[in-house]
């Protein structure tokens, strides 16, 4: 059943952990997929060659989605190797464990662009098309320490939070055009990022056990299928927060 056939999908960081999950499952579920990555352009590649097997086009673009000028080229490459992007995903960014007392204003600097600013930025640039043919969705990729503080430290839970008030206002400003905008607060999912992180342990979690990437890509195709969820953010977390 291809729920998303005739859609184009970006999915910002995208050639590992989550997002490389959620391109996989968009294209299986019929989308066209545009690729975003910074530095692992060879993964980037390979996931390509998977989503042209499932029969769909699918570009690879490199850019570093917290600089307005990459993005701006972005959305060029991607409406003329694709088309106009249906489904954008706010999934690029980055975690750096430290105590509180060695981050530095450079550090708080590189967190909140890489994952707070960059998701207006690529917003503010794939909005236009969908605000024309009145259909789209935004999906931001938060984090549960947008709700708890989390273990990386203050600048992550910082951008994380702030990607909850970005998908409030969005998502009001646009209810009535057909766009729909949403969060996934994802905790503690096996991925590179968590498996590098000593703090991290399952214990902390309900289930007793870490989530899965496709946990995370089967809610995500949830909400770019249905019109009607607007303004949410939809926990994936084993329990760890409650709502």
């Amino acid at each position: 059943m291809h729920d998303l056939a005739g859609k184009t999908a970006l999915i910002t960081g995208s050639s590992r952990g989550i997002g490389r999950g959620i391109a996989l499952c968009f294209a299986a579920a019929g989308a066209d997929i545009v690729l975003n990555f910074l530095t692992h352009g060879t993964e980037a590649e390979e996931i390509g060659s998977q989503i042209l097997q499932l029969g769909r086009r699918c570009a690879v673009i490199q850019a570093d989605v917290s600089l307005a000028h990459d993005v701006e080229r972005l959305a060029d490459q991607a409406r003329h190797q694709v088309g106009p992007v249906d489904i954008l995903v706010n999934n690029a960014g980055i975690a750096r464990p430290q105590p509180v007392e060695e981050i530095a204003e450079s550090d708080w600097d590189e967190l909140i662009a890489a994952n707070l600013k960059s998701c207006f930025l690529t917003t503010q640039a794939f909005l236009p098309p969908m605000r024309a043919q009145k259909w789209g969705r935004i999906l931001n990729i938060s984090s549960v320490a947008a709700q708890i503080g989390g273990v990386v430290g203050p600048h992550y839970a910082a951008s994380k939070a702030g990607m909850l008030g970005l998908t409030h206002y969005y998502a009001r400003y646009l209810a009535r055009e057909g766009i729909t905008v949403n969060a996934i607060a994802p905790a503690l999912i096996e991925t590179d990022m968590v498996r590098s992180n000593p703090r991290a342990s399952a214990a902390n979690i309900p289930a007793g056990r870490f989530g899965s990437v496709e946990e995370v890509s089967s809610v995500a195709l949830l909400l770019a299928i249905n019109g009607y969820i607007t303004g949410q953010t939809i926990n994936v977390n084993g329990g760890w927060v409650m709502s």
